[in-house]
């Protein structure tokens, strides 16, 4: 009878864990989103991103698949794409200032900058929303990232 105590402490220790660390990411990792930043992330983009990266974040077809002008078309932003691969700061890059500016060279998107549009705070809410979406690996891993960027830059 002494072992369903000590199940439920362990589940709700394990669930509060699990809870902090999903709260840390998003602007800089080291605070959580508000309800009221994910909400506005979302609706910011249904507004701006979903037209091109999907209402489900589920990207284009054949993504992976340079179309007839040598672009790509838009990745999927959920756990079935790459943007959790990268951490914080590339992520606000690319989507403030246009991919070329993180890939250099001559690369040509048919992705805008968003930061004549945008301010910093309404990128970071997407991100936020974006990163709400993913599975607890994926942020985990996305955090761990942006948390060796955040100590290369200091």
């Amino acid at each position: 009878m002494r072992r369903a105590p000590l199940a439920i402490a362990v589940v709700l220790v394990g669930a509060s864990a699990a809870g902090v660390a999903w709260l840390s990411f998003g602007q800089g990792g080291s605070s959580g989103p508000t309800l009221r930043q994910l909400e506005n992330g979302e609706e910011i983009y249904a507004a701006n991103c979903a037209a091109c990266h999907g209402v489900n974040l589920e990207g284009e077809p054949g993504w992976q698949s340079r179309l007839p002008s040598d672009r790509l078309p838009a990745p999927p932003h959920d756990a079935s794409g790459h943007t959790w691969h990268h951490p914080d700061g590339v992520l606000f890059r690319i989507t403030k200032e246009g991919p070329a500016a993180v890939v250099g060279g001559n690369y040509e998107s048919d992705m805008p900058s968003f930061g004549d549009v945008l301010s910093d705070d309404e990128i970071w809410a997407v991100l936020t929303f974006i990163k709400s979406r993913w599975p607890e690996r994926e942020r985990q891993l996305q955090a761990e990232m942006s948390r060796k960027e955040k100590e290369a830059d200091q």
